[in-house]
């Protein structure tokens, strides 16, 4: 009997629980609300704003704002230096460092000990439970997982607060019993220099039984490709005969699905998307011939959907020429009960939505900074359709991630191009007074014809967006767009210049912003 087997078992209650997800979604979202009330109902934030009154979802919003990161930023840091009962009970340790906003470089995400159980172990175990509901056949516990984390910020730590990238964060807590089927060992997980990790990683996993593997696509990818070097095979099944599936999150799987069917051609291969964030653990692809995720409903996490058909109006948008610094962070809603917001049991499929969170680790009406499309109400599925920041609309044309997603796609599918890293921004005015997207494009295969991907990119665009496609009508506005090749390695370089290499760091795709690009585009010509 193998090990797999007899595990299994210790998933067995769960798997029964998940089965609420189909028809009880509405009373799962209203028992998590009220819990979160009770319990955080004496501290500063619930007596400020009256949890202990509040009978009803209606009764939560009217008297709780929707907030960001910079609204409660001073309680934050207030947590971090020791003040206890502050947004949740008692004394938060832990802090989850992500990206920074418009005034600060990075944001400290409290972590409590009951959202690293509830919400982000949760999350693992529930990605494992419907895993092996899916494939009786598995035997994933029989050999190791490859986890591919960040490291800790000592330099951001406070007398008796931590500071780390989320996924080092679970490594530090996690069970220690989880560590005799991981690799690598504990202290390689943690280093923070990449590079280094990277080769660390690789020579202590070369001659494991690796089962399965978990990261973020562009940095797992960097990692097997050091595997197979040091390992001279062709394939990962050379490596890791064993291999079964792959948990992977944090960007888009699309632009790199390619690379890794060609790197692993095991046709008992599995990948499994998972929506994993600083914030909390979301959703999980529970069929593997859908690629919406169910969301999970029964976690420290109450949801809120803000309509957003079109990205936030807002700073950022309806830019003029010369205008390539503007902040384009979505404003927070405003007017009347709820700020626009509607909960759950509301949402439609098919619309876009700003996905606002209440948690267990003292977030409270949060505007997380994505945007997702529900495919499914029952159960509640959903696709992650781009970032609240995460857009160009510089000319009216709204065009946000899962377009750039899709035109990226069908271009590829017809010139077998494969891309490995890609932004794009307007360009506001050329030299002819001419208005048009820039796209750089790292290309993993380029394609014979870089005019044709581009004019195939362009052609898909215009069909999956009416707005891009109005302002593209005969060139009057848009130009077509202007494609530029990235030398090998310039994300990744750039990444490095800028201290984000590995971890969660993610390559900014869509912005209205020419910062980034700018950055790039002089350090593709060195």
């Amino acid at each position: 009997m193998s090990l797999t087997s007899i595990v299994r078992h210790a998933f067995t209650r769960r798997m029964k629980e998940l089965e609420r997800h189909q028809t009880d979604g509405e009373q799962l979202q209203r028992q998590v609300l009220s819990h979160l009330l009770q319990e955080a109902k004496d501290t500063e934030y619930g007596r400020n704003h009256l949890f202990e009154q509040a009978r009803s979802y209606e009764d939560f919003i009217r008297h709780t704002p929707v907030n960001d990161y910079e609204s409660v930023k001073n309680d934050i840091d207030r947590m971090r230096h020791g003040e206890r009962d502050v947004l949740w009970p008692g004394r938060v340790k832990w802090y989850a460092k992500s990206s920074g906003t418009t005034n600060d470089k990075s944001k400290f995400i409290p972590v409590s000990d009951e959202g690293l159980q509830k919400v982000h172990y949760a999350g693992g175990f529930d990605s494992v439970a419907l895993y092996l509901r899916n494939n009786p056949q598995s035997r994933l516990f029989d050999g190791r997982a490859l986890i591919l984390g960040g490291s800790h910020a000592p330099n951001y730590n406070l007398p008796g607060s931590l500071v780390g990238d989320l996924s080092a964060i679970l490594i530090e807590n996690i069970n220690p019993l989880a560590n005799l089927v991981r690799v690598p060992n504990k202290k390689t997980a943690l280093l923070s220099d990449f590079e280094i990790k990277r080769d660390r990683i690789a020579r202590e996993a070369l001659n494991k039984n690796v089962t399965n593997i978990s990261g973020v696509p562009s940095w797992m990818l960097s990692v097997l490709n050091r595997v197979m070097e040091l390992s001279g095979k062709t394939h990962l099944e050379e490596v890791w005969p064993d291999l079964e599936v792959f948990f992977h999150g944090g960007v888009a799987f699309t632009p790199y699905r390619k690379q890794y069917e060609q790197l692993i051609t095991s046709p008992k291969m599995h990948y499994m998307e998972t929506y994993n964030a600083s914030e909390g653990f979301f959703g999980i692809q529970d069929d593997p011939n859908d690629k919406s995720m169910l969301l999970m409903l029964d976690y420290g996490v109450f949801y809120e959907f803000l309509p957003t058909p079109t990205p936030p109006e807002g700073k950022g948008l309806n830019s003029t020429a010369g205008n390539s610094q503007q902040d384009t962070s979505a404003p927070l809603p405003s007017g009347g009960v709820g700020g626009g917001c509607i909960p759950l049991w509301e949402v439609e499929t098919g619309k876009n939505y700003a996905m606002l969170i209440s948690t267990s680790c003292g977030l409270w009406r949060y505007m997380i900074g994505d945007t997702v499309r529900f495919t499914s109400t029952n159960p509640y599925k959903f696709v992650i359709s781009g970032r609240t920041k995460s857009f160009i609309n510089a000319f009216g044309e709204e065009l946000i991630v899962d377009n750039a997603e899709q035109g990226l796609a069908y271009a590829c599918e017809q010139t077998g191009a494969e891309v490995l890293e890609y932004t794009a921004a307007p360009v506001f005015m050329d030299e002819q007074a001419r208005c048009r997207h820039q796209w750089l494009i790292e290309f993993s295969r380029e394609p014979q014809d870089l005019d044709r991907f581009a004019a195939l990119l362009d052609q898909r665009l215009q069909e999956v967006n009416s707005d891009y496609e109005a302002k593209r009508y005969k060139d009057i506005t848009l130009q077509p767009l202007q494609l530029i090749k990235a030398r090998r390695g310039l994300f990744e370089d750039w990444m490095r210049q800028r201290g984000k290499l590995g971890g969660q760091h993610k390559v900014p795709r869509l912005s209205n912003s020419r910062e980034h690009m700018e950055q790039l585009l002089r350090l593709n010509e060195e």
